[in-house]
């Protein structure tokens, strides 16, 4: 566990293969194989997990969810573990969490400065619905922090209600789930409602009971903060009715929508400038031609990308990882697609003649600055 907190993994998997126990680290949305040990020592390792996280150590024939903390470095780190029986034996999954990396403000998110000033000027208003949206690791929980610490928690009663709570800030009622004993979202959120809150933070809408709550405190003067897995910005909106939120209540909820993925940054001293191929710029140009032309009249054009280069200090190339993200914000053009024809695409079409740059735009912008390696623009569908 210190090996993996000292190599930046956010997770570790230990899992028995039939032949060997292997254990292997995702650091920077990538994973590497970093142990191979003796099959006889993975019931030992299972079991020590279990005793940690005060898990059932007779129960391997279906999956359990526990946590423990220990102090490496003088620094205390929380792990949240995950056992799955598998079919050689159970499989253990463990997020690192480390607090006194601290919560990052919106200015280091990896936002461009226009939108930085929109999620401010957004989290200013005092009632409304604001969701952050992507798939598992794609820092939604980073953003929704970032956006907390923005707010003065002296003049307003701040709740969480969180799966777990991962960071404390300071002046926010943070309060976690537990689903083993009814404590739900939706539960949460209805006491919350009870508690005088100015503004409330959901970990996650995961179903149509949390996701009426949550409109319904905004419809009813509250500034709400959630996520969704969808795959776009434009995605929440059938996604909430899917759930069965009325399109009449979300239209004049909805604030703002982030759509959001991380990609692996290039290192500094090492990253290869390569000219840009005709194959590229014909990419790059069916990229952006569904713009406005005031707006594609604005963008780069590059005559080099970037490629990751291994070297002495930077072995792999990369390093870390930076947000691209996707901003749809609320208007009367857009709230009239939702009243009439709320489908992602359409929701999309409208947004874009009105020059919003998706995620995908952001991903070559910043593999244009160099920020990333070209490569990675075609993780962005």
């Amino acid at each position: 566990m210190k090996h993996a907190v000292e190599g930046n993994a956010s997770d570790v998997h230990i899992e028995h293969t039939g032949e060997k126990v292997r254990v292997r680290f995702r650091v920077d949305g990538v994973m590497y194989t970093s142990l191979i040990l003796p099959l006889d020592i993975h019931s030992a390792i299972v079991a020590r997990i279990k005793i940690l996280s005060q898990l059932r150590l007779d129960e391997k024939r279906k999956p359990q969810d526990g946590s423990f903390s220990a102090v490496m470095d003088k620094k205390k780190i929380d792990f949240r573990v995950s056992t799955f029986p598998a079919s050689y034996g159970e499989k253990v999954v463990l997020r690192i969490l480390d607090p006194s990396r601290g919560v990052k403000t919106l200015d280091d998110m990896g936002m461009s400065a226009d939108k930085v000033a929109l999620i401010r000027e957004a989290i200013k208003t005092p009632y409304g619905l604001i969701l952050v949206t992507g798939p598992t690791g794609s820092g939604k929980s980073t953003t929704l922090y970032a956006m907390l610490n923005e707010l003065d928690r002296e003049k307003k009663n701040i709740v969480s209600l969180e799966d777990p709570v991962e960071y404390n800030i300071t002046g926010v009622s943070q309060s976690q789930v537990r689903p083993e004993i009814g404590y739900t979202f939706a539960n949460g959120l209805r006491s919350i409602l009870r508690q005088d809150p100015d503004i409330i933070m959901v970990g996650e809408i995961r179903d149509k009971e949390t996701a009426q709550l949550a409109i319904q405190a905004a419809l009813t003067g509250h500034l709400v903060f959630s996520t969704l897995h969808t795959n776009s910005s434009a995605g929440v909106i059938p996604r909430l009715i899917d759930m069965g939120v009325d399109p009449y209540l979300i239209a004049p909820t909805l604030t703002l929508a982030i759509g959001q993925r991380l990609l692996r940054t290039l290192c500094a001293d090492s990253k290869k400038p390569t000219p840009v191929s005709e194959s590229m710029r014909l990419m790059i140009e069916r990229q952006f031609e569904d713009l406005p032309e005031s707006v594609r009249s604005t963008l780069p054009v590059p005559t080099e990308i970037f490629e990751a280069s291994p070297s002495a200090t930077c072995p792999s190339g990369t390093k870390g990882r930076i947000g691209v993200f996707e901003f749809l914000q609320m208007d009367k053009d857009i709230e009239h697609v939702i009243l009439t024809n709320p489908v992602e695409q359409a929701i999309y079409d409208i947004a874009r003649k009105k020059g919003m740059m998706m995620m995908r735009d952001d991903a070559f912008m910043k593999a244009f600055a160099g920020v990333i390696p070209f490569e990675e623009v075609n993780n962005i569908l």
